[in-house]
């Protein structure tokens, strides 16, 4: 450009402003305001909050729900190939459920303050959303009420997945679907409203930002009562006391399952903040997602680290459940700690799975994926932690939350357990249970070139 086409231009600019220059003055006019002014908190508008805030619960629900799949996957590929169906069947019926409970009872049950969605949905008082408050529309308060309920369900489904990988290849499909049902509909949401609902917990200051004990704990207690009932897998424990390894299916599926979740905890953890309309909220959004990406490493290399050690190869099943057991040690108070103690409230989670695997092993309570040491056990951990980061939490309110959901949970999960076993039954006979689920429960067999389906040809 030669200088008397320039001066031509700015000439024009000056005289007949455009949209650009309009926007390039306006910046310019913001830059040189004082820097008092500068400072000063600007009003976020409502609108903007709202928008932002529910965006937040819209993406953080829909990366949960994709959780969904990382469980599918993880159990398709720890299971044997004569289950893999079996396993994704009872994923995606598992969720279903879920949402279909939780909107019939669950959430009525957990936020009791929030009005009765069902009932009034039925009545046709309002549009088949629920309502914040006694009176309030969708339109009013900081976010829309049905992107809360939407992220609020899909917790509910991941808990229920929790227990589909414990009891994996020997329990029939239609009983561990009802104990679905009651697990979500009441169990989960009646202990999630001691804390979350404003209930007793939250009153004692017991603290729990995304779930650790609320979630993880919740499945892992029911996963574990489950296991004791239905007892082990045939072949998994021999008479002289030898644990008999039943290798999984896939581990690429294990190790994508494995991915799709540490994908989904950022949903999980980041928008548990509950708010994404100002700075302050996008930043510890930002500070949640590194806290629990840098835990799941940790989780991940400890668990490297000493499977290498005491075992001379490393354990790829390890590691993968390392991670996991990162992921939910940070998730009770993932915004507070400094990066360096996410890493180390991580890795001690990776130490938990590699030392807790095989003691269960040893208690004959047969866990197909690893759900009682990541969920439960670090689950534990990680809530006990919390006051070492969050000087507003105790350990006293620590332990009463951890020791009363557990309680509750074991108990009513063990009683529906029993029910089950003495009247439908759990267990398929021996001979199905050696031919496969697929075939027994499911009729399609995941890789029927395989399995017995190619001996009929």
């Amino acid at each position: 450009m030669n200088g008397d086409t320039m001066t031509s231009t700015l000439y024009r600019l000056a005289v007949r402003p455009t949209a650009v220059t309009a926007s390039a003055l306006a910046l310019f006019a913001a830059a040189s305001l004082p820097a008092l002014a500068q400072d000063a908190p600007m009003a976020v508008p409502r609108d903007s909050a709202f928008i932002f805030n529910t965006l937040l619960f819209i993406i953080g629900g829909f990366l949960v729900m994709w959780m969904a799949a990382g469980f599918a996957m993880l159990e398709a590929g720890m299971v044997r190939t004569k289950n893999v169906s079996m396993q994704c069947t009872k994923n995606i019926a598992l969720y279903s459920i879920s949402g279909l409970m939780f909107w019939l009872v669950g959430y009525s049950l957990m936020y009791p303050g929030d009005g009765n969605w069902i009932m009034q949905d039925v009545v046709g008082k309002i549009s088949p959303y629920p309502t914040q408050a006694v009176g309030a529309g969708i339109d009013q308060g900081t976010y829309s009420v049905a992107s809360d309920w939407f992220f609020q369900m899909v917790f509910c489904a991941a808990t229920a997945s929790i227990v589909s990988g414990t009891i994996a290849e020997r329990v029939k499909l239609w009983p561990f679907l009802i104990f679905v049902a009651v697990l979500t509909g009441i169990i989960y949401p009646i202990q999630g409203s001691w804390e979350w609902g404003t209930g007793f917990l939250d009153d004692l200051g017991f603290s729990d930002f995304a779930g650790s004990t609320l979630v993880h704990s919740t499945g892992g207690w029911a996963a574990l009562a489950g296991a004791i009932f239905v007892g082990a897998r045939i072949g998994k424990y021999g008479s002289d006391g030898r644990v008999n390894p039943l290798p999984g299916s896939s581990m690429p599926l294990a190790t994508l399952g494995t991915f799709i979740l540490w994908l989904g905890w950022f949903g999980f953890n980041g928008a548990s903040q509950l708010a994404m309309g100002t700075i302050g909220d996008v930043s510890d959004v930002s500070r949640i997602f590194v806290n629990t990406n840098m835990a799941a490493a940790g989780g991940v290399m400890t668990a490297l680290i000493l499977t290498q050690l005491f075992y001379g190869k490393v354990d790829l099943t390890m590691a993968l459940n390392g991670a996991l057991a990162g992921l939910v040690s940070i998730t009770a108070e993932p915004l507070q700690p400094e990066v360096w103690q996410s890493v180390a409230i991580g890795s001690i989670g990776g130490v938990i799975v590699v030392f807790t695997v095989p003691l269960l092993d040893k208690l004959k309570i047969d866990d197909v994926v690893g759900a009682i040491p990541v969920h439960l056990f670090a689950g534990i951990w990680g809530t006990m932690v919390v006051p070492v980061t969050n000087s507003d939490a105790t350990f006293a309110a620590q332990f009463i939350g951890v020791a009363s959901v557990g309680i509750f949970v074991f108990v009513t999960s063990a009683v529906l357990w029993g029910i089950l076993k003495m009247t439908i039954g759990l267990r398929p006979t021996e001979e199905e249970e050696v031919m496969g689920l697929d075939l027994v429960d499911i009729g399609v067999e995941a890789y029927p070139e395989f399995g017995s389906g190619s001996q009929r040809i």
